[in-house]
């Protein structure tokens, strides 16, 4: 299938809202043809110089329209995938676009693995101070949360590349796995570092029945 192509240093997942203030002419063209035609684009993650993977984007509402021609809109992510072919303009047109091959989303992550993250979430956000309202089983969307846990940019685009909802769970676990360890060693040298200015009650030791050997 062929997208027009919006690259963006930005990772979208599928279900995520997109706003985007829109300002180059290419891109106002872009939303335009998407708005008049009732078709979707393509952003392509640029990363390590390079576009391979993206997240299609349905053009959802023009909340603002400038005097200038500028644009804020808002779209919705939908499915992820790989780039086959790049163009930098398509016939007659400003802006790039290319082939792209979907990538299929396979839902297959148990109940157990759900409560499992689910409940180390809360365990990161406890750590952080950070209030977490608690959501039930089946209201939990992975992708809902996963620019709120830490992950880095180079993180999630390896998150975005994976197609069974399994091991992104695992995933996501592993990460939560070494994030808390790490913030909870923090807080135990911040505990220490705290204790170091305190008068302390040190029970002498009782050396009577010591002995060097």
């Amino acid at each position: 299938m062929q997208l027009p192509f919006f690259p963006l240093r930005s990772i979208f997942f599928p279900g995520e809202t997109v706003p985007l203030h829109i300002f180059e002419e290419r891109y106002k063209q872009l939303i335009m043809d998407c708005r008049s035609e009732a078709t979707t684009f393509g952003i392509p993650v640029y990363i390590n110089n390079e576009l391979a993977f993206g997240t299609e984007v349905q053009l959802v509402e023009v909340v603002n329209t400038y005097e200038g021609g500028e644009m804020d809109v808002v779209c919705v992510g939908r499915q992820v995938f790989k780039v086959l072919s790049f163009h930098n303009n398509l016939p007659n047109k400003l802006y790039a676009g290319g082939e792209v091959g979907f990538l299929e989303d396979i839902y297959d992550a148990s109940d157990d693995i759900k409560i499992k993250v689910l409940g180390k979430i809360k365990v990161l956000y406890d750590l952080m101070e950070e209030p977490f309202k608690a959501l039930p089983l089946e209201k939990f969307n992975l992708y809902g949360l996963i620019h709120k846990i830490g992950l880095s940019y180079e993180q999630e685009y390896q998150l975005l590349q994976i197609q069974n909802e399994s091991e992104r769970f695992k995933f996501v676990d592993t990460h939560l796995n070494i994030t808390i360890d790490i913030l909870r060693e923090i807080d135990r040298t911040k505990g220490a570092i705290k204790m170091n200015g305190d008068f302390k009650n040190f029970d002498p030791l009782d050396f009577k029945d010591f002995k060097i050997n």
